[in-house]
């Protein structure tokens, strides 16, 4: 398992590579354009977040368990986000459509984390939100031929893949430290979250996703391949290891 000195080591030197050519042209059609806008647009305007939120709770959390690096290594993740909202609005630029300032979702989602300061409930919702944001992409880069945005979308893969191991991590280390009653509170609050911001998602960009072709079956089937690489292997991993411990004891 990673320490929180790894992860700035990793996202600062990952904050090194240079995966897209801005002197291509971004030559997206017309139809391309009308399958992905309001979803672009919206996506972007979600990954352009401060994090204020985010690094007062993991700075509140950090200094409970004695581990101030890790504030660090939080702000490098919240850095690497905004470059991809900076990536996106760049390339909104260039083909001459607006960012927009408000969408109901990134509403919703800003209102709920604004009042929130428990780390596990934090970590819930950047695993479910980066795990749509995983077959988003994949269906953006489906849905066109255009090799500027292709590149923007395989450069926020690469790094996603990265943001979900470090927030598996830490869900697993909150995880381990839990009650026997509350893990059992967790398996149900963990589903009951995880689909239903899955079902939003869906419902906010379904045009996208069907113009990558996914389909609603498939994207919920992917859904859950997902959740159960993550919090239900967490979950699974750590009542398997209480077992042994207990047996062991006894």
């Amino acid at each position: 398992m990673k320490t929180s000195k790894k992860w700035i080591a990793h996202f600062e030197a990952n904050a090194l590579h240079q995966r897209i050519n801005w002197d291509l042209f971004p030559a997206i059609t017309e139809a391309e354009t009308a399958s992905v806008l309001s979803s672009l647009q919206a996506w972007q305007l979600g990954e352009t977040s401060d994090g204020a939120h985010l690094i007062h709770a993991s700075t509140l959390y950090a200094s409970h368990i004695g581990d101030l690096d890790y504030i660090d290594a939080v702000k490098l993740f919240i850095k690497e986000e905004q470059k991809h909202g900076n990536n996106l609005g760049r390339y909104l630029d260039v083909i001459d459509k607006p960012r927009i300032k408000k969408d109901w979702g990134d509403s919703l989602f800003r209102k709920i984390r604004y009042f929130n300061t428990n780390m596990e409930i934090w970590t819930l919702a950047v695993i479910t939100v980066e795990s749509a944001a995983q077959v988003f992409y994949q269906c953006l880069k489906n849905a066109t031929e255009c090799t500027l945005l292709r590149q923007i979308c395989t450069d926020i893969l690469i790094d996603e893949a990265y943001h979900i191991d470090f927030q598996t991590e830490r869900m697993t280390i909150l995880f381990n430290k839990k009650s026997v009653l509350s893990r059992c509170l967790s398996r149900i609050m963990y589903p009951v979250f995880f689909f239903s911001t899955s079902l939003l998602v869906w419902s906010a960009h379904k045009k996208l996703f069907k113009a990558g072709g996914i389909d609603f079956k498939k994207y919920m089937n992917k859904m859950k391949y997902k959740y159960f690489k993550t919090l239900h292997r967490i979950a699974l991993v750590c009542s398997r290891k209480s077992t042994l411990i207990h047996s062991a004891l006894h």
